[in-house]
């Protein structure tokens, strides 16, 4: 049937051949049997989760999804391995990434647009919370404060940290009697060569907390919530992201009930979807993770906090069947054709 023939290209993109009727099938006007001949001792691909050298051994919640794959786990700045050897190298707990990020974007440009997902230049795009001016989608208001650049107005509860962070890393939340405090933390982190973000404090993440959406292959998986992590008048506290690691994370990252299982309301979900979508379009595919962190502003309508596609835990262990998801979207990235 010709409705059929869309799936019958799917198939014979990734290697599928017409054959005779098997099993217990018979010729049929509205059946076509295809197959995969896979070759005796065919070697299957070989997939490298990227880490940090904090978690040489990669994160606990990325372990199933590894052993699903038979993924080796490497860590990025590790001289000693042979990305090229790999068909496939998914960057999952680079935690450190931020602390010399032009090595990181070296490393991702030198493993290559064919190899490394998400690809080299999404990645980029997104290891800068710039990127929130340059979206269409409803963003939480920012304001970038680039070294000697001015000081900006403040007004109201803000939230500042800089562009270029993970793991909540001064980060800061000051009500306006706190406000010199931050603008001594924009002050820090100007001095230091970064930008610093500048945005309102959404008091709805007291409340709500918020909505995470995490896709895979450009569909929604599986939804967290996330309660607030800021106290107020005050940067976060930092902890060792592994004991007697140099990494640094804000200790509230690593507090058990911090994201637990959730559900999106329909404009949650619109939203997120128009934030993939804009990202399809800008770069061309689908990116193969990301998560799509929401709140809802003064209005209560939803707005993009962040957009993590560079290095975001998935959070697999809080949804039956996420790991097992992703592993088949992997599967799916290596099919012929797909890269």
């Amino acid at each position: 049937m010709a409705a059929f023939a869309p799936a019958r290209a799917m198939y014979a993109r990734a290697g599928f051949t017409p054959c005779p009727p098997f099993g217990d099938h018979g010729p049929s006007p509205n059946s076509t049997c295809m197959t995969l001949v896979l070759g005796e001792g065919a070697p299957a691909p070989r997939i490298a989760f990227a880490t940090c050298s904090a978690l040489p051994g990669g994160a606990d919640d990325d372990r199933p999804a590894a052993v699903a794959l038979g993924a080796d786990v490497a860590v990025w700045d590790d001289a000693g391995v042979d990305w090229s050897s790999y068909d496939l190298v998914i960057v999952r707990s680079a935690w450190d990434y931020t602390e010399d990020l032009g090595a990181f974007l070296a490393w991702c440009r030198a493993v290559g647009p064919e190899r490394l997902r998400n690809a080299p230049e999404l990645i980029a795009f997104n290891a800068d919370k710039s990127y929130l001016a340059a979206l269409d989608a409803p963003t939480v208001p920012t304001a970038l404060v680039a070294p000697g650049d001015p000081l900006p107005a403040l007004r109201g509860e803000v939230v500042v940290k800089p562009s270029v962070s993970a793991g909540a890393v001064d980060t800061g939340r000051f009500s306006p009697r706190a406000h010199d405090d931050a603008r001594a933390l924009i002050g820090a982190i100007t001095a230091s060569g970064r930008t610093a973000l500048v945005q309102p404090y959404l008091d709805a993440v007291d409340v709500h907390g918020e909505t995470a959406l995490v896709f895979f292959a450009g569909h929604l998986s599986h939804v967290l919530a996330k309660r607030a992590v800021l106290g107020r008048d005050a940067i976060a506290p930092r902890t060792a992201l592994a004991p007697g690691s140099p990494v640094q994370v804000a200790a509230a990252m690593l507090e058990p009930d911090l994201v637990a299982g959730g559900t999106a309301q329909p404009d949650e979900i619109a939203l997120a979807e128009r934030v993939i979508e804009e990202v399809t379009q800008r770069f061309g595919r689908p990116p193969l993770y990301a998560r799509v962190d929401l709140l809802r502003g003064q209005d209560g309508r939803p707005v993009l906090l962040e957009l993590e596609a560079v290095e975001p835990c998935l959070y697999l262990g809080q949804a039956p069947g996420a790991a097992e998801r992703f592993a088949a979207a992997v599967r799916r990235e290596l099919a012929p054709g797909r890269r």
